[in-house]
């Protein structure tokens, strides 16, 4: 199981990464430079997270570290613009704001739309000035998170779309498999970022993981990341604890049978630990 995957622009993405949600400004910095130390490429991050200074401080504090090895370009940067954000005027300032923020990393790697909200017309309008910043050069790609197929629909047959998102950032797990939403962006080569990979711990007691973790020797978190590399998604693991860090990214040294991953599935269950907007008008 490769380490990255192939965006649809022909770039390529880490095959994990790591969520900063809920990481507060005194520790961010460490603890992405920790997680960067471990093995993470791809970091996440958000407007609404509050801290996209902290994350770049920790990010130049890698590259420092080590310059002739730890290189920008081996580092994935990713941002979202929050719906206060949105509109055409509005994003333009904020992105620029974004990369003010980080300028020492110099762009963004990946860009994202936090939400669908605020209706067609703002969609399209905060998008064309995502796509100007790509033609600028401050952002490599563009992705949406909690969007729907109708929001993908509606975006694909617009005749001002230039760059097509690569990513769709939803919360995914073996009890919000999302399967027709899933199968409807890896049709149209837009990969899937899940986030809340863990279901928030709240399923390691489940039977099925704890049986096949120990199986394998390896912890209920491991079990579920596997289980999201292998559905041929992208987790986004969050932590605030460094000792953890290596355990979570330590995913590509065993593999899950198909008997295993069908006793993890759970298709017809919709339990999401987080907001759900991929329906709003």
């Amino acid at each position: 199981m490769s380490r990255y995957l192939q965006l649809n622009n022909g770039n390529k993405i880490p095959h994990i990464g790591f969520g900063t949600w809920e990481l507060g400004r005194s520790q961010a910095a460490n603890v992405v430079y920790h997680a960067l130390k471990a093995g993470f490429r791809l970091i996440d991050t958000a407007y609404l997270y509050r801290n996209e200074k902290e994350v770049g401080e920790g990010i130049e504090q890698w590259l420092d570290e080590d310059p002739e090895n730890n290189k920008r370009s081996e580092v994935f940067y990713t941002t979202k613009l929050w719906d206060t954000q949105f509109g055409y005027e509005n994003a333009k300032r904020s992105i620029q704001r974004a990369i003010d923020q980080v300028q020492g990393l110099e762009y963004i790697d990946l860009l994202l739309m936090h939400s669908p909200n605020g209706g067609p017309r703002v969609r399209k309008e905060t998008y064309q000035a995502m796509q100007e910043a790509v033609d600028q050069g401050l952002v490599k790609q563009l992705g949406v998170s909690s969007w729907g197929e109708a929001h993908l629909k509606e975006l694909f047959s617009w005749d001002g779309l230039k760059h097509k998102p690569v990513v769709n950032q939803i919360e995914l797990s073996p009890w919000c498999m999302r399967e027709r939403l899933v199968d409807f962006c890896h049709k149209n080569e837009i990969l899937t970022e899940a986030y809340s990979p863990l279901a928030r711990g709240g399923r390691f007691n489940e039977e099925a993981v704890k049986s096949i973790a120990k199986s394998k020797g390896v912890t209920p978190a491991q079990v579920l990341l596997r289980w999201s590399i292998q559905k041929g998604h992208i987790p986004i693991p969050k932590t605030q604890t460094i000792g953890r860090l290596p355990e979570n990214i330590d995913v590509f040294g065993f593999e899950l049978s198909d008997q295993e991953v069908g006793q993890l599935d759970h298709p017809n269950e919709h339990d999401h630990t987080d907001w759900d907007v991929v329906n709003v008008p």
